[in-house]
């Protein structure tokens, strides 16, 4: 087909208006194509950030480190800490998971780890309709939809007001598996009893989430169940940086297979947490080689190449907020955010990672104007779709991949007007 005809289809594909919640982004005839080395690390990742993720689940309750859950309980509410300890969901795990990818010349580096993503159903409709323009995209025209009826065989999806953004594609979505969309407001709590429940509103919102007190002692009596499970420090950015603590280098190496663990290290950016405390005379942040984390403030460009990022229980902790990329910044701003990281600390820890950049390459755009395409020079970020069947599942399914391909000079790679929203296909 000629691009006219591909953008063509692909506008007549659109479902009704407001799916995208009223969202902009560049069209293009084509998915992104991904070469056959950075697919096969894409589907690799699945199984291995599967075993991550329940390493961490066993480290957090972990009695030779209890350093570790007192790191991840600061600043949160008892009652939530309670729901995170309750025994009837101790092994459960989140049965989707997305990784934020950035594809860079040497491969790809993880940013974050999402438990309770969007776009799911951004996705589903994206392969399903390049899928029927005769691309190659990975997962097939209907991985998506499978894997998430797969992961969750009958439940429904609740969404909060702090979640509506994703309402119309997570209606879509429940539209095609004949689930219910239910609306924290609108349900009476006993009309759940028996109920299975995909929760997708976050554990810091739940004083905003009506009903939710109710349903989670529902929950606890096994009255419902809710997934993902409702464990606040499995939504934690600080993982990636414990990934790279020495005191758990031996845990790491002891309940992840050599394969997984070298994976991991490839694709975990360098990372520590921005704690205060003070270091003896004779230490240093490892890697860093500094005593103080003042002392970052007066790094010269190279040695900026640094993100810090508020953890996770906060209502900045998602969506690129809370986000500071230090070369991008003048020295003075750079300051600002470390004395921002270090007040904040324990209630809000922040995570500091190495800098990764994104590889420049050119993927065609369409041109409203010229009604043709253009090569636009970008900068990419993966997002695949891994979903689990149940929690003995190592091996979870990739659903799709969904690029978000920015103008070449963004820094933080996330959805924007001036951006493509594409699946990606196999090259």
């Amino acid at each position: 087909m000629s691009d006219v005809s591909n953008i063509s289809q692909i506008r007549a594909s659109f479902p009704e208006e407001g799916f995208f919640a009223e969202k902009e982004w560049v069209l293009s005839p084509e998915a992104f194509a991904l070469d056959e080395k950075t697919v096969e690390l894409i589907r690799a990742l699945g199984s291995a950030l599967r075993a991550f993720q329940r390493a961490c689940n066993r480290l957090y309750f972990h009695e030779s480190y209890p350093w570790v859950a007192k790191l991840l309980d600061q600043g949160k509410p008892q009652r939530v800490l309670d729901l995170g300890r309750n025994p009837r969901w101790h092994d459960d795990l989140p049965r989707v998971l997305r990784p934020d990818l950035v594809l860079t010349e040497t491969g790809v580096t993880i940013s974050e780890l999402d438990s309770l993503p969007g776009g799911i159903g951004l996705t589903a409709w994206l392969n399903e309709t390049y899928a029927a323009l005769g691309q190659d995209v990975i997962g097939g025209g209907a991985g998506m939809i499978e894997g998430f009826a797969a992961a969750f065989p009958s439940e429904d999806i609740l969404i909060s007001r702090e979640s509506g953004d994703y309402l119309p594609e997570m209606s879509w979505l429940a539209e095609r598996l004949g689930r219910r969309v239910l609306r924290p407001w609108e349900v009476q709590p006993y009309e759940l009893n028996g109920a299975a429940i995909y929760r997708f509103f976050e554990l810091f919102d739940l004083e905003n989430v009506e009903n939710a007190d109710v349903m989670l002692r529902m929950a606890e009596r096994g009255e419902l169940s809710f997934t993902p499970p409702i464990k606040a420090f499995l939504e934690e950015k600080l993982w990636l940086a414990l990934f790279w603590s020495p005191t758990l280098a031996g845990y790491w190496k002891s309940v992840l297979s050599a394969e997984h663990l070298a994976l991991l290290q490839q694709c975990i950016p360098m990372g520590w947490v921005v704690d205060p405390v003070p270091l003896p005379p004779f230490a240093v942040w490892p890697k860093l080689d500094i005593q103080s984390w003042h002392e970052m403030k007066s790094f010269g460009g190279k040695l900026r190449q640094l993100v810090l990022k508020i953890s996770g229980f906060s209502e900045r902790g998602w969506g690129s907020r809370g986000v500071f990329i230090g070369h991008d910044l003048s020295h003075e701003q750079w300051g600002a955010a470390i004395d921002e990281a270090l007040a904040s600390f324990p209630s809000n820890p922040f995570v500091l990672q190495e800098f990764h950049r994104a590889r420049v390459v050119s993927h065609p755009a369409w041109d409203e104007d010229r009604q043709a395409t253009r090569a636009m020079q970008s900068r990419v970020r993966l997002c695949p779709y891994y979903f689990a069947t149940s929690e003995e599942d190592h091996d979870p399914a990739l659903g799709g991949v969904l690029a978000t391909v920015c103008p070449a000079d963004k820094k933080i790679l996330h959805g924007m007007r001036d951006a493509m929203m594409l699946p990606c296909a196999a090259r």
